[in-house]
């Protein structure tokens, strides 16, 4: 009682802080105390200016929240202005601040407390922010509150209500006043004083979110919500009073308007316009939302420092207006025409002028900003550069700024023409390049963002930021960002020193902000929303770092000394690129806009693209002929399909270039060439016939493929002889052999062996053409194929003919990017990690095999793309993989190091991931087919010289067949060269079995379709191969031990009338009671006499001789055939169908039958793969995850990961129903002219619809209807979308009114208002894709529809995915496929309807 009475005496007598002066804002006084540990004082350069009066109205409400101990909740756009104004806050009123970035991966750790294990193996726990917030009283910031997933906050709950927290070191935080009475009371000992901790009285919390919606992000808990006063921070007070990176806090809008050029007023009042006619409330206020975003919060910031520091022309051009307000307002660059269109309005109502498209007009243009160009650069001393810009016409002075330099020396600028460069200095590259100096003269911290469509000529990205930074002098530091990296990662890593002990390191951003580096973060768009936790340090150059330490604006050098704070390099910038894997719209937002000063790309024009690939050894005649068909190209293609499609940039071209250059003489086949970059083998059936149009139009045809020698070892190399074709000549190929030398250990055990290889004609080009990629144009290559075809067996066939070691990797659905990099080992409470095999191949130079790399989640091949392109990894322990050491640590990429991907085909049924999407274009495709039918023969015959060639040679066209049918639809496997060798093998091992007992082991897994084994035995009977033994009738036949016929005499055979016979659940063998039995006479059964139809219920068949069913009386039969009418009848009855009608149906039925298997697949995977699980990290339990061992150590409970739904990304849908409707023609010219056919597939296509969805397990997945438009208007109903027909008859009645409907129909055309009625209709269901596909034979210029007319139903929606097939008159219209890239098909032929329909829906739902 002494200790406490003592205690309290202390407490009493301890004076409070000093006061240092007295605040008044408006009505309110405020002591402001001096601050116990002034380094947790804001300390930030851009804090905003308290004379404002938009800031001060804010800064005067919150001191009132504060004075009456309540917690603010600031309800802001995104952007820097609400972070600024708590800093303010905090500054004014000199109270000391905790600050916490909320993002995805932020848990329980990160809000209490996080574990260490100090030296000598002891536990301490390590307070986050927010419990020495509360304990210190301090203010405590969380930003980003929209961004925690949900049941994290609540963590909060009860510290906010009633200041109180139970904390994992055994403490307890009370409420000070509870705490007081407590100890008043005297209830406490002095060992349960020191566990619970008083809440300190200034403790106070500032949130900070954007709104939810109209912004993406978790919606507020209502109890969380609850506890906090709000305040919403008006987006045009912001706009105004938010300031630059270089500009001081008091450079206020109201202050400085009136010294700028006009331009700047006019902008901001197309600002000020839009961001009010966002707010407005009319009927049209959803269209205009959607249509016209409002500004980013910095772009007037961003326009009034551009336009003080580079004064503009007199008037802008149309192109130089576009791409400056694209550069403040990036969402433009992915916005639809009608946003554009508004926006145009906009500016020339303010007197701008026209908007132009800010694409280069010319190759002359300039495209720097406002007109200028970089003229010269030079150095000013050890951090400071000083740069030129040519003013543009108009303008006489020029501009010359001093910006942060590196230390590294100035690559000399202007670029010295007589020199080799790596780049073609063009006026486009120039004016990127005078951007982007623009930018950094400005402060400002540069995102590149790559263009809109799909696919263009390169834009030099990687290549600009190299050169960016030579020229200014700095030590650049790439970082590869992959889709694991949690943002804590971003700032600091854990590692475990040699005690055991464990810290934390700066990640090399952190180590790039101390030195002033320029880091070039590569591959941001992929980490989501969680890419918004570095904000701060890109907007204020300030974070939070581990253990209290913080990155601050300003410290004194006794501070700094400390190593509690530290400040950023003034030389210290970021590029960010992007992986260019995800739509724009998925990463281009708001907040990206304010972080960054965004630069759009511009793709090099055809001039400048040729002169690279002349450069690289391409004919001048063959160049023309290359971009030419690249033109046409790029154009078919839209952002539906771009996934399914190859996409064919410049680095494509080159590789085909180089390709052609090794053998500048020979006469090259541009068609196999492209068409093998393009992967044409792999496309669907529409987007191929597309290709080869575009290739016939480009005048590339394809040629006879030439015959392949066998390769042989001579002179130390590898020779592919000549190969032959007719009269054409063609040299033979040497690649040299490896130099065991070079790696003795890796020659004497990584180098595979094969004891068998067949070789024939189509292998072995492979192996030639992949040999000269690897060992001569030193390229890195993608195989892909269906199964079995020999992708692994021709590389290491290859690998063991040059002897070159190769290392193997395995993927799989669990596959992390931790364990591509290294192995991990706890050994005595250390982690150990272990180089995986391809780091050993990058460190020896071997060739790695990444074997199912489509079976790997994509955003791990992701990490390929860097290490093919640029020779560059970032690994997770902090090593760097670069082609040359620049620093310790460094592992360097052998010049022998190849990367191998294989993978199969992309698409159904192939359960793989479109991981072609993330490789880019850095790797040389190839596809691996089937062996041509004359190269399978003769690999059949040296496997089995024993069969007949005859025999072989109807195997090998039965199973060229199968193939055929698998790439036409009919058929849902690809049958492939493995299935028919293993066919082979046991033929071979067992002469005495029948084909048909062989063809089981292929065929058996299909016994449940019946439609496809009937396909099969077809096929194998076209070549005369009598196959009965397939099917079920097979697989039970061997269940009979293959007792082919067990003949059945019974002792009584007298016949009496048919009937059904009584029913029970038992075998029975002959008489003439029991249905379903065997080898009985008149009931219903199967191998008996009598009978009026086969019923059978199980056990083995017996058969009567057939002497007795001859002798079976006609007025018997006759009853049987009687009874079997009804029977059929009264089935019929029961689908309310005639025989009539249930024939015609089963016509339609069976022409697109294989149509409907392949369909039905393709859906049924489409939703298994929606719900595909993966791994949720930072569970309490599950498997241990391999990256969070040390979290383990130190006693972290969320060390766990489980397999779960992954959750999707901020603001893109959840799972809904896909809507999709179908439009059918059915105009009076279908009736006309049906002698084609076009009637009748339509028909089969509407069955072949009805059927898949009908049959689909998941019916919810789907939200479709089918409709039709003929000359009596645009809406036929013909499948409502609540009423999909679920019986037979009702799909008939369907067909049959499709039928009726075009003989009664008027002349006229309503295509394009069907059209337009489906994309409305279905754009405002709720789903989460949405899709309208037409059929039509209307002749566009008899109707006059025009193009624009078209293209603008089919686009009304910019979400509704389109798609029109044009047949009869309407496949006439060449300008279909060009105007409507992607989205319009013409069907000559008739009898591919539903075929082509079949291979567009499928493209468009499984193009995600």
């Amino acid at each position: 009682m002494a200790t406490k009475r003592l205690a309290q005496l202390v407490k009493e007598l301890t004076p409070p802080p000093p006061v240092v002066g007295t605040l008044r804002l408006g009505d309110i006084t405020y002591e402001v105390p001096t601050a116990l540990n002034p380094s947790r004082l804001a300390r930030s350069l851009r804090l905003l200016d308290i004379k404002d009066p938009v800031n001060l109205d804010n800064l005067h409400f919150m001191l009132q929240k504060y004075l009456l101990g309540q917690d603010i909740f600031l309800v802001s756009q995104p952007g820097p202005y609400a972070r600024r104004l708590a800093l303010t806050f905090a500054s004014l009123i000199n109270s000391e601040y905790e600050y916490i970035a909320l993002h995805r991966d932020v848990g329980e750790t990160e809000l209490k407390q996080g574990r260490e294990i100090r030296e000598g193996g002891n536990l301490v726990y390590v307070d986050s922010p927010a419990v020495n917030a509360v304990k210190h009283g301090r203010l405590l910031i969380l930003e980003g509150i929209e961004k925690a997933e949900r049941g994290i906050m609540p963590v909060l709950n009860n510290l906010l209500e009633n200041r109180e927290m139970n904390l994992d070191d055994g403490t307890h935080i009370f409420h000070p006043l509870r705490y007081q009475q407590l100890e008043t009371s005297g209830t406490f000992t002095s060992e349960q004083g020191k566990i619970f901790i008083p809440a300190h009285k200034n403790f106070r919390v500032i949130a900070i979110a954007a709104p939810v919606p109209p912004y993406p992000g978790y919606p507020l808990d209502p109890p969380f919500r609850s506890r906090f006063q709000a305040r919403f921070i008006d987006p045009i007070g912001s706009l105004l009073a938010i300031n630059g990176p270089s500009e001081p806090a008091n450079n206020a809008e109201h202050s400085s308007s009136s010294q700028l050029h006009p331009l700047f007023d006019k902008l901001r009042e197309l600002i000020l316009t839009t961001q009010y006619a966002s707010e407005s409330r009319n009927a049209l206020e959803a269209i205009s939302r959607n249509s016209l975003p409002p500004f980013p919060q910095t772009a007037i910031a961003k326009l009034r420092a551009l336009i003080q520091t580079f004064p503009p022309p007199d008037e802008l051009s149309p192109a130089q207006l576009g791409r400056l307000i694209v550069t403040v307002h990036p969402a433009l660059v992915h916005s639809t025409l009608q946003g554009w269109a508004i926006l145009s309005r906009h500016t020339g109502e303010t007197g701008l002028g026209e908007l132009g498209s800010p694409s280069m007009s010319s190759p002359t243009e300039a495209l720097g900003l406002l007109g200028y160009t970089a003229q010269a650069i030079a150095r000013v001393d050890e951090t400071t550069a000083r740069i030129t810009f040519t003013p543009p016409p108009g303008r006489h002075t020029p501009v010359v700024l001093n910006v942060p330099a590196g230390p590294r020396q100035l690559r000399p600028f202007p670029f010295n023409d007589g020199g080799k460069m790596e780049f073609n200095p063009t006026p486009r590259f120039m004016g990127l390049l005078t951007c982007f100096f623009q930018a950094h003269a400005l402060g400002w911290d540069i995102s590149l963002i790559p263009p809109a469509l799909p696919s263009t000529a390169s834009s030099s990205t990687t290549t600009l930021v190299k050169v960016f930074g030579q020229l200014l002098g700095y030590d650049a530091e790439t970082l590869h960002i992959y889709k694991e990296l949690g943002g804590r990662e971003l700032v600091m890593r854990r590692r475990i020193k040699d005690g055991g002990a464990t810290s934390w390191e700066p990640s090399p951003l952190i180590e790039g902000i101390w030195s002033g580096r320029l880091v070039h973060l590569s591959g941001l768009d992929v980490i989501g929303s969680t890419a918004g936790s570095l904000s701060r340090i890109i907007q204020d150059r300030e974070t939070e770092l581990w253990e209290g330490k913080r990155v601050v604006g300003e410290a004194s050098s006794e501070e700094l000394q400390e190593g509690q704070l530290s400040v950023s390099h003034p030389s210290f910038r970021t590029i960010v690129t992007a992986s260019k894997s995800l739509p724009l719209k998925e990463w281009v937002s708001d907040e990206h806009a304010n972080m960054f000063f965004t630069l759009p790309s511009h793709p090099m024009d055809p001039e400048e693209e040729a002169a690279v690939l002349r450069a690289a050894g391409c004919p001048d005649s063959t160049t023309s002929i290359l971009l030419s068909f690249a033109d046409k190209y790029r154009r078919s293609l839209s952002g539906d399909n771009i996934i399914k499609n190859r996409r064919l940039g410049t680095r494509t071209l080159v590789s085909i270039a180089k390709r052609i250059a090794v053998a500048p003489q020979e006469d090259h086949d541009l068609y196999t060439l492209i068409s093998r970059s393009l992967l044409a083998e792999f496309l669907p059936a529409v987007e191929k016939l597309n290709l080869n149009t575009l290739l016939e139009d480009s005048n590339i045809f394809k040629r006879t493929d030439p015959y392949f020698p066998n390769a042989v070892i001579q002179d130390g190399a590898l020779v592919f002889p000549a190969p032959t074709l007719g009269s054409s000549e063609y040299k033979p190929t040497a690649i040299p052999l490896f130099n065991v030398r070079e790696d003795p250990e890796g020659a004497a055990s990584h180098v595979p062996h094969m004891e068998h290889f067949y070789d024939n004609s189509i292998q072995t080009g492979l192996m030639k053409d992949i040999a000269i990629d690897l060992e001569i144009l030193g390229e890195h290559v993608v195989l892909l194929g269906n199964q079995g075809v020999g992708k692994n067996k021709i590389v290491d066939r290859l690998c063991m003919l040059l002897g070159r070691p190769r290392e193997y990797i395995q993927l799989h659905r669990d596959t992390t990017v931790n364990q591509l990099m290294f192995t991990t080992a706890l050994e005595n409470g250390v982690i150990n990690y272990t180089d995986s095999p391809l780091l050993r191949a990058i460190k020896y130079g071997r060739f790695i095999i990444i074997d199912e790399a489509d079976k790997a989640p994509e955003h791990v091949v992701a990490i390929f793309r860097s290490l093919a392109g640029q020779g560059e990894l970032s690994l997770s322990d902090g090593r760097r993989v670069r082609p040359v050491k620049e620093r310790e640590g460094d592992i360097v990429v052998h010049p022998n190091f190849r990367l191998i991907l294989l993978a199969n085909r992309p698409g159904y049924p192939f359960l793989g991931n479109h991981f072609l999407q993330v490789l880019g274009e850095n790797f040389s495709a190839h596809s691996v087919s089937n062996p041509d039918q004359e190269s399978e023969r003769k690999l059949i015959g040296q496997l089995a010289p024993e069969l007949s060639d005859d025999l072989v040679l109807r195997l090998v066209g039965a199973f060229h067949d199968l193939r055929k049918g698998y790439e036409n639809g009919t058929l849902s496997y690809p049958y492939s060269l493995r299935e028919l060798i293993n066919l082979v093998r046991h033929l071979k091992a067992y002469p005495n079995d029948t084909l048909g007992d062989a063809l089981r082991n292929v065929f058996d897994f299909d016994i449940y379709r019946p439609e496809t084994i009937d396909h099969l035995a077809k096929i194998f009977l076209h070549h005369g191969l009598d196959v009965p033994n397939i099917g079920l009738e097979g697989a039970r036949a061997a269940t009979k031990k293959k007792i082919e016929d067990v003949e059945f005499t019974p002792k009584d055979d007298s016949l009496g009338e048919p009937k059904e016979g009584e029913h029970d659940d038992k075998e029975h063998h002959g008489g003439n009671k029991w249905a379903g039995g065997t080898g009985g006479r008149d009931t219903a059964g199967l191998g008996g006499v009598g009978g009026y139809k086969r019923l059978y219920k199980g056990g083995d068949v017996k058969q009567v001789p057939q002497s007795l069913k001859d002798r079976v009386p006609d007025h018997v039969r006759e009853k049987a055939r009687e009874m079997a009418r009804q029977e059929l009848q009264r089935k019929l009855d029961e689908l309310d169908m005639t025989i009539s009608e249930a024939k015609g149906y089963s016509q339609l039925l069976a022409a697109t039958q294989g149509h409907t298997v392949s369909l039905l697949d393709l859906l049924e995977n489409l939703a298994a793969k929606e719900e595909e699980r993966v791994w949720v990290k930072r569970q309490t339990d599950g498997e241990l995850d391999d990256s969070r061992l040390t979290e383990g150590l130190t006693g972290e409970a969320t060390v766990y990961k489980r397999r779960g739904m992954e959750k999707p990304e901020l603001g893109r849908p959840q799972l809904k129903p896909k809507r999709i409707r179908f439009i059918f023609d059915l105009s009076g010219s279908m009736y006309r002219f049906q002698y084609d056919g076009r009637l009748q597939r339509s028909m089969e296509t509407a069955v072949m619809l009805m059927e898949t969805f009908d049959r689909l397990s998941r019916k919810e997945k789907y939200a479709w209807d089918m409709t039709g438009h003929s000359g009596d208007g645009p809406d036929i109903s013909l499948v409502p979308l609540d009423k999909p027909p679920t019986e037979a008859k009702e799909r008939w009645k369907v067909a049959e009114k499709m039928y009726m409907v075009p003989q009664y129909a008027f002349a006229g055309d309503f295509t394009v208002e069907a059209i337009t009625k489906g994309v409305t209709e279905v754009g405002a269901y709720d789903a989460d894709d949405w899709f309208v596909i037409a059929i039509t034979d209307a002749n566009f210029g008899r109707y006059g529809i025009t193009e624009e007319e078209l293209s603008n139903a089919m686009k009304r929606d910019p979400k509704v995915n389109t798609a029109l097939i044009c047949i009869g008159e309407g496949a006439e219209a060449t300008w279909i496929p060009k105007k409507l890239p992607g989205k319009g098909f013409r069907v000559a032929n008739t009898g591919d309807i539903p075929t082509v329909l079949r291979s567009i829906l499928s493209t468009m739902v499984d193009r995600k």
